[in-house]
């Protein structure tokens, strides 16, 4: 359908109703929603250290204009300086609460001191591409990208083909408790992270995973929701193909692997993009396990730009803003499936 014509469709033909109106200001007010704060942090992300704490904030990435004045070691800011109604360009050399000592950057001669309400400063538009650079080149940016990506994916993998097990059997095989065990499945949901967190942790310790990628990943294997999706789309597969599989003389496994999976792929795929950003943007668990700078994931790794006294809040929002393109990729390439699998898991 043409996306005009899809947008300007009207509940009734030839007419505007109320619920149009409201369904118009719901969609443009979700998307500014969810777009502005990206918008903003991928403009600030170019951004000089100075100008991302400036009040009033700007959008666009703006720094100031230095000029090499003679006679002084450092390059100089340039302000717009209104005196007497008439504006011009000078160069500030220090300022001492509500005044600036400002010099004639064509002519310096004697400080000459203005009110700060007076000067503006003088601005163009930057690209600070060095927020992007420095943390590849002077930080460990690549080794944490390196170990969020193998976490993210070795875990998803393995989520995919544990849960589907657990799926298969709870969906296809009909066993003296099987409803129990489901229902007991669905019912950790209910319990808090915290609560399980600290004996996770220990479980860990004792088995020699602390400090270790394996450590992160092992623990977030199973998932109750994944089960309980995984398990609610094969229900809909007919048990008449297994039947005849088995007829055939297909394994257990030949079935799960060749005939389910396949058919469970919309379902997967919704899972896939939910475990990748489950891991992908995971900081409490990876900073409890792990401890070696070597091992940390990206978003683990991002902390090190907080500091005690200063945060680097240009690093943080260019490498927060540049971890976000894989989650994106994976999202734009296993998107069409998300309306398939969510919609199948609510049938029969």
């Amino acid at each position: 359908m043409n996306p005009i014509t899809f947008l300007s469709r009207t509940r009734r033909a030839g007419r505007i109703d109320i619920t149009d109106i409201l369904s118009w200001v719901w969609l443009i007010g979700g998307t500014l929603a969810v777009l502005v704060p990206v918008l903003w942090a991928g403009l600030s992300s170019l951004k000089p250290a100075a100008e991302i704490t400036r009040f009033p904030p700007t959008l666009l990435p703006r720094a100031a204009v230095e000029q090499t004045v003679p006679g002084y070691d450092k390059p100089l800011s340039l302000w717009q300086v209104t005196v007497d109604g008439q504006s011009r360009e000078m160069a500030m050399i220090r300022r001492i609460g509500l005044k600036a000592q400002m010099v004639d950057p064509a002519n310096p001669g004697p400080p000459v001191s203005v009110d700060v309400k007076a000067i503006a400063p003088v601005q163009r538009l930057t690209m600070a591409t060095e927020n992007y650079t420095d943390p590849l080149t002077r930080f460990n940016f690549l080794t944490f990208l390196r170990n969020s990506v193998f976490v993210t994916v070795v875990a998803t993998l393995l989520t995919l083909i544990v849960n589907a097990m657990a799926a298969f059997a709870l969906s296809k095989y009909k066993f003296r408790g099987d409803t129990t065990v489901f229902v007991i499945i669905i019912s950790t949901l209910m319990i808090p992270l915290a609560v399980v967190m600290v004996p996770a942790y220990l479980v860990i310790v004792g088995v020699g995973l602390a400090d270790n990628l394996w450590g992160v990943i092992l623990p977030t294997i199973a998932s109750p929701t994944a089960v309980f999706l995984l398990r609610q789309y094969m229900l809909t597969i007919p048990d008449e193909l297994i039947e005849a599989a088995r007829v055939d003389a297909a394994s257990e496994f030949c079935i799960f692997w060749r005939i389910i999976l396949p058919l469970t792929a919309p379902a997967l795929a919704v899972l896939a993009i939910f475990s990748v950003l489950w891991r992908w943007n995971d900081f409490l668990w990876p900073l409890i396990v792990l401890n070696s700078r070597e091992n940390f994931t990206l978003q683990v790794g991002l902390n090190a730009f907080q500091g005690e006294f200063s945060v680097q809040w240009h690093y943080i929002l260019a490498m927060t803003f540049l971890s976000l393109l894989p989650v994106t990729v994976v999202f734009l390439f296993l998107q069409k499936y998300i309306t398939t699998g969510i919609a199948g898991t609510g049938m029969k």
